[in-house]
């Protein structure tokens, strides 16, 4: 049998996106490596690229809005895209849309028209004909964000991750995953830093 063979950290510098792809049973390892930093994660089946990472559909199945260790992220077809085989943080969000132009402009007046993670996504995804109207709500990693169980509303604080926090997702199927270092001052404690990720490949 084959061990796993880990390849070397790689650094998504801040306020950008890269995108990889993974074969089934590949892991991927988020890592903040300065602490509250978010990362933005959307994934898509690599053969049938209009199958994706879904919110609704994950949450659904998992009966809880936070998910870590040992919870299951499925697609918008019903099928696990990623087990969670560890998870230091333990706290991400599945259920806010990534930063875009518009967002930094209402909710925090910009006028420079950054692209936000929405942007910065579909520029790493371009490649693969995939286009900002196809980046749905992202896996939100290490995003803190809380929920009144009696209002309903919601508030977007600070990351609780420290520096080396990380959480490894195991592929299912073949898999493009794109992430970013998050744009948004709220998601990050309003301080802009990277996301280092790497791949654990089945086989080498």
């Amino acid at each position: 049998m084959t061990e796993a063979v880990a390849h070397d950290c790689t650094r998504i510098s801040p306020c950008s996106a890269q995108a990889i792809e993974l074969d089934e049973g590949d892991e991927l390892v988020v890592i903040d490596p300065q602490g509250q930093q978010v990362s933005d994660l959307v994934a898509y089946n690599r053969n049938d690229l209009d199958e994706y990472l879904s919110s609704g559909r994950s949450i659904d199945y998992a009966s809880k809005l936070w998910l870590t260790t040992g919870d299951l992220l499925y697609s918008n077809r019903s099928r696990v895209m990623f087990d969670i085989v560890e998870d230091t943080c333990g706290r991400h969000d599945f259920t806010l849309t990534p930063c875009s132009k518009d967002t930094f402009s209402i909710i925090y007046g910009e006028t420079e028209g950054r692209p936000g993670c929405e942007g910065n996504l579909a520029m790493a995804l371009a490649p693969y004909g995939i286009g900002v109207d196809r980046v749905p709500i992202a896996f939100n990693v290490f995003m803190n964000v809380s929920v009144d169980g009696d209002t309903g509303r919601i508030a977007v604080l600070p990351p609780t991750s420290k520096p080396g926090d990380h959480i490894r997702l195991r592929a299912r199927m073949p898999l493009v995953v794109a992430m970013t270092a998050c744009s948004a001052g709220q998601s990050n404690n309003f301080q802009y830093k990277p996301i280092d990720y790497r791949v654990v490949r089945k086989g080498g």
